[in-house]
């Protein structure tokens, strides 16, 4: 007698369908799953032996063999303890329902508690997208999984419950998805009011977060960085319903969605320097973990003391920048996480941090101020479209009574910006300007005469590189569409050049 139900497993941010198929037979009593299993597959024998078992539940004393197709892709991870236990039930009769159409996730434990695992979230989307009406899930991945429009939710605490409800002794309740904040796990996003003075660091966000640049931050230790980066993501323009889920795919396969269904704010991710490159990019032995890059989908990621991350975690970014996405390569798999992130970094002017600072004296040397810069690969540097310096704050400001603008007035702007890129970029695969490819240079980065005129001035007076170029055009179309002008004026380009620290002389002295 061969009796199968519907599990799943994840590749890459994606689910796809396994079959679990059970058969029993005379013979010795044993369990045995086929099917390309892991170890952690293989011993959900003895784990679901086990809790069965400790529930008063006896199996019959017979041959059972458990198949996961398809038989040609590797199984990994506990998920497959719910449904080969279901299988069990059903051929020893302690289960009469046919659970065929049903689907069915979550790891068993000795005692029959049923836990939670990674991944849930895109597992349920495929089910869906399979056809699937009713899903049985951890009770703590129900908040996530009930997300999904269209298909019927239920969450398991234990295996003998789940036997009570397919057998219709209990009431199946559906999970429903969260729709309050605080239903949803919403966090708190610091605000741009709590900020004195730093009008030309706060200027520069700005721009950043409305044409979708790269960010470099340069200044002294205390001068205020990483506060300007944190409250980056409160500016940036609302995550759109298909970003939301995308997101939390990610962070549901992690396992770092925590007690939130759904991340409706934009991921703010800060890695120490000391990340490894797999902790930035992704991977790890067995199954293939988001990194960093990934976690930071459709949000910032903010890299504090960039010259103290090692040269080869650095150039874990260069792809994800470029791309949108990091390819992962592994024996036998292959995972491609998106990653669209906007990439902010903060760094001190020198080794001991006080270059340039009218208050304290610099102790570095022009060479160790070189080499401390040399750290950055030109390539990667190359990919923060804005420089901009972050001076102390005066302590006159610092005292003020006087209220900085709040990120929602400067949300306003930036949203207004957006859609005249959105506009501009419609039918296109360039979604900001950032993104402008050298195709799309001549027809949307329309300058005048007296702009171009001070673009060589600015050129040929400051010694810019023409590595420059494209990110000074591409910041003052920003600038422009933030001021609602189609063409790019001379006030604009002298603006875009201002946020080019390092490509001026002086920091090559």
């Amino acid at each position: 007698m061969v009796i199968s139900c519907s599990s799943f497993g994840i590749n890459g941010i994606d689910g796809y369908r396994v079959m679990v198929e059970a058969d029993m037979q005379m013979g010795l009593p044993a369990i045995d799953v086929v099917g390309l299993p892991d170890t952690a597959v293989k011993e959900s024998r003895d784990r679901v032996r086990s809790a069965l078992h400790n529930c008063g539940l006896r199996l019959p004393s017979a041959h059972f063999i458990f198949n996961l197709a398809p038989a040609d892709i590797k199984k990994e991870g506990p998920v497959y303890d719910l449904p080969i236990t279901v299988n069990l039930m059903v051929l020893s009769g302690h289960v009469r329902a046919d659970v065929s159409n049903l689907a069915f996730i979550g790891e068993v434990s000795l005692s029959g508690a049923v836990r939670r695992v990674d991944g849930v979230l895109p597992m349920v989307i495929k089910a869906h997208e399979c056809g699937i009406k009713e899903i049985f899930v951890p009770a703590d991945n129900a908040r996530e999984a009930a997300v999904v429009e269209g298909i019927s939710v239920y969450p398991v605490e234990h295996i003998v419950q789940l036997k009570d409800m397919l057998n219709g002794e209990l009431p199946k309740e559906p999970a429903k998805a969260p729709e309050s904040d605080e239903e949803r796990g919403i966090e708190y996003v610091p605000d741009f009011s709590q900020i004195k003075g730093q009008l030309e660091a706060r200027r520069a966000m700005e721009i950043a977060a409305a044409g979708g640049h790269n960010i470099l931050l340069i200044g002294p230790p205390g001068s205020g960085k990483s506060m300007l980066a944190k409250r980056l993501p409160s500016i940036l323009p609302q995550m759109t319903f298909d970003e939301m889920i995308e997101t939390t795919k990610i962070h549901s396969i992690a396992g770092k969605l925590g007690e939130r269904a759904l991340i409706t704010q934009r991921p703010y991710r800060a890695p120490h320097h000391g990340v490894t490159p797999v902790g930035l990019g992704g991977g790890g032995s067995g199954i293939i973990k988001p990194g960093e890059v990934s976690l930071a989908n459709n949000g910032v990621l903010f890299l504090d003391e960039l010259p103290e991350f090692s040269r080869a975690t650095l150039e874990v970014l260069r792809q994800p920048i470029e791309d949108g996405q990091i390819t992962i390569s592994r024996a036998g798999q292959n995972c491609t996480y998106p990653c669209t992130i906007m990439v902010a970094a903060a760094m001190n002017p020198c080794p001991c941090g006080y270059f340039g600072d009218p208050t304290h004296a610099c102790t570095c040397s022009q060479k160790r101020i070189r080499n401390y810069l040399g750290r950055i690969s030109g390539p990667l540097l190359d990919r923060f479209d804005i420089h901009v310096e972050v001076p102390p704050v005066p302590f006159e400001e610092l005292r003020s009574k006087e209220q900085s603008e709040s990120s929602a007035a400067i949300k306003r702007r930036v949203d207004a910006a957006r859609a005249i890129q959105h506009e501009r970029f419609k039918g296109s695969k360039t979604t900001c300007n950032a993104k402008i490819n050298a195709a799309e240079f001549e027809r949307f980065c329309l300058i005048d005469k007296e702009a171009e005129q001070t673009l060589k001035q600015a050129f040929e007076a400051l010694g810019l590189t023409a590595r420059a170029y494209d990110r000074v055009l591409k910041v003052s179309r920003t600038i422009a569409d933030l001021e609602q002008s189609e063409i790019i004026r001379s006030d604009h380009v002298l603006e875009a050049v201002q946020y080019r620290s390092l490509d001026r002389k002086y920091w090559n002295r």
